[in-house]
């Protein structure tokens, strides 16, 4: 056994311990047994609790040295750049995935998923036209990728909704957080179907009409006691007049804004089988198809018809990405990324549709000719 002056209660280094980041040493019980090892997440504040009434301690040479890494890393960031909105936009994309994993294990409680959302909320609300932008512009094709980016996603289009409905923050927050954990009983099979250039099993049929009571299931095995966030996901694929699945009951307004986020983020995302859906056409469509329900008209006007991360055609012959959203009306900010007659350049000018020369003619035709849009090209420099 250890010395006791070689321990370290966890209070006294509670200052090097962040929920959502790795664990810079590792952490043991009273008798010497693994906890926790370094590089691990801690997940949420429960968690540390836990840990507390276990009396878990760490070792004082690690301990010293993750004090000695943090001052050095401090000094660094005083002369580094500070991280970019884009660059926060990558990281929670990237790091989302463990929240879920570690609902599946049971080794995570509901908590982790509200913590992980008000972070993906102080984000959306940084700027909400980057925030469409990034769900939009899905060019990464990583389909193990995609249950995870996808949620994110869905989580960002449904606050806006529901924003724009004037919904309470804890509404927002359970509509939220069930975008986040809709599909969490089957995750791994939600990447074998992007990937899949064939129609679903059997087999793969039953699990999918199977997963919103699935995915309920495990939320209540993580404490989860929030009846709008359960019920959301649990109807989440039901529709109006009973049509939907799995009970065919009239879905809550919650998983009416749900659906129609799910559905619109799902048709502008790449499969194996079919290339993504403009976000004009996916407008279009979601009208169309929702006709008479004001919950998804909502979602309609949050994103217009041309939203951030679109390619258009304008009416001086240029190609561009819509930026931003019009304060009024429906004429949004455009960056060019073409020259007048298409071709596309690296200089990018700003241009008001609303006026009569950069009026929106319609969708990019030749969106192929640009692959990938650095978000710093058209926004410029953004701290995060």
């Amino acid at each position: 056994m250890g010395s006791p002056s070689d321990r370290i209660p966890l209070v006294q280094v509670r200052d090097l311990l962040h929920v959502g980041e790795p664990l810079p040493f590792r952490i043991l019980d009273t008798h010497e047994r693994l906890l926790l090892n370094a590089g691990q997440l801690l997940l949420d504040e429960r968690q540390l609790d836990d840990l507390h009434e276990r009396g878990a301690w760490a070792e004082r040479p690690l301990v010293e040295a993750a004090r000695q890494a943090q001052a050095a890393a401090a000094k660094k960031s005083q002369t580094a750049a500070a991280l970019s909105v884009f660059d926060r936009w990558e990281r929670l994309m990237h790091h989302f995935d463990q929240v879920p994993r570690a609902l599946q294990r049971r080794e995570a409680q509901g908590s982790a998923v509200t913590t992980f959302f008000t972070a993906l909320q102080a984000l959306v609300d940084r700027d909400p036209d980057v925030a469409l932008f990034e769900c939009m512009r899905q060019e990464e094709r990583r389909f193990a990728l995609y249950p995870f980016r996808h949620a994110v996603r869905v989580a960002a289009l449904s606050l806006l909704t529901a924003r724009q409905l004037g919904w309470t923050p804890q509404r927002c927050t359970s509509l939220g957080c069930a975008a986040l954990t809709m599909n969490l009983s089957m995750l791994d099979l939600q990447a074998i179907l992007a990937a899949q250039d064939t129609a679903p099993t059997r087999k793969q049929m039953e699990q999918i009409r199977a997963h919103p009571e699935a995915s309920v299931a495990m939320l209540q095995a993580a404490g989860v006691d929030d009846e709008t966030w359960l019920a959301t996901v649990r109807g989440h694929h039901e529709q109006l007049g009973g049509t939907g699945y799995p009970h065919g009951h009239e879905p809550s307004p919650e998983a009416r804004v749900l659906r129609a986020a799910d559905v619109y983020m799902a048709k502008v995302s790449a499969r194996e089988k079919r290339p993504a859906m403009t976000p004009q056409m996916a407008t279009r469509q979601l009208f169309q198809q929702s006709a008479g329900d004001e919950l998804a008209m909502a979602m309609i006007r949050t994103v217009g018809v041309h939203p951030p991360g679109s390619l258009v055609r304008l009416h001086s012959g240029e190609v561009g990405v819509v930026i931003r959203r019009a304060s009024t009306g429906p004429h949004p900010i455009v960056a060019t990324l073409s020259d007048k007659n298409g071709k596309p350049v690296g200089e990018t000018h700003r241009r008001d549709s609303s006026h009569a020369d950069f009026s929106i003619e319609g969708a990019a035709e030749n969106a192929a000719a640009f692959p990938r849009i650095p978000p710093e090209r058209v926004y410029g420099l953004m701290a995060g």
